[in-house]
């Protein structure tokens, strides 16, 4: 099946790779990008964040890092539909082995939708998006410390992660040198609790968080929110 995304991107999507999500679509709206940024996504899946930030600007060029060998051989596929093969590049490999698999300070931005859950969780879903979603492979210190390694003084390290553990990732952040910035509360509906949280960071930085207005999904009849129709690019 393929899934159509921004600026003519499209994306084939497989069982076994987490799918396009909402989270996704969030944090590559909530991204900065500058011009011909150098953009590595820590565990890319079947490539989706960096299809997303190529769409979004036609001058980045991204490398994708994954565990899953099928989830590396997906992102080959979609790079090669896309005509993206100068612009994208695809790794298999641990990020907990990222010193062996990248170079330091090669980067100015840093994405990921990480395992949100402790391994053995009983919120984690089940068959691959449980590869995908705990940190049995993984850790939020290890995602922060692999960032820090690639990222240039100044380098934004940007992802989504669960309101609960906020505490703990900031600790791994400022632990790995990289400085909370943004921050964004996502909701699905006004008023429901929040759902995800999109964080910036910066290596290297001085303290200094700013909130940014938060994210509403839908409103109470269930109809997209300008902000929905926004991160879509409805």
């Amino acid at each position: 099946m393929a899934e159509t995304l921004w600026g003519g991107i499209t994306m084939e999507t497989a069982a076994g790779v987490f799918p396009l999500t909402t989270d996704s679509m969030a944090l590559a709206h909530f991204v900065r990008l500058g011009r011909r940024e150098r953009v590595c996504d820590l565990g890319c899946g079947g490539g989706t964040l960096g299809l997303l930030l190529c769409g979004k600007r036609d001058d980045c060029a991204v490398t994708g890092v994954d565990l899953q060998k099928t989830a590396v051989e997906l992102t080959d596929r979609n790079i090669a539909r896309n005509g993206l093969q100068e612009r994208m590049t695809a790794l298999h490999g641990d990020l907990r082995d990222i010193r062996t698999l990248l170079p330091a300070n090669g980067f100015t931005t840093v994405v990921s939708n990480p395992p949100y859950f402790p391994a053995g969780s009983r919120t984690a879903p089940e068959a691959a998006k449980a590869a995908a979603r705990s940190q049995g492979h993984c850790t939020v210190e290890d995602l922060c410390r692999a960032a820090a390694w690639l990222l240039s003084t100044g380098g934004r390290f940007s992802l989504v992660y669960r309101p609960e553990a906020l505490c703990d990732l900031f600790c791994a952040l400022r632990g790995a040198g990289l400085e909370p910035k943004r921050m964004r509360l996502v909701r699905h509906r006004s008023g429901s609790p929040v759902s995800v949280v999109l964080v910036e960071a910066l290596s290297g930085g001085r303290p200094g968080l700013r909130w940014e207005p938060e994210l509403v999904l839908y409103r109470d009849d269930g109809s997209p929110t300008a902000d929905c129709a926004a991160i879509y690019h409805l």
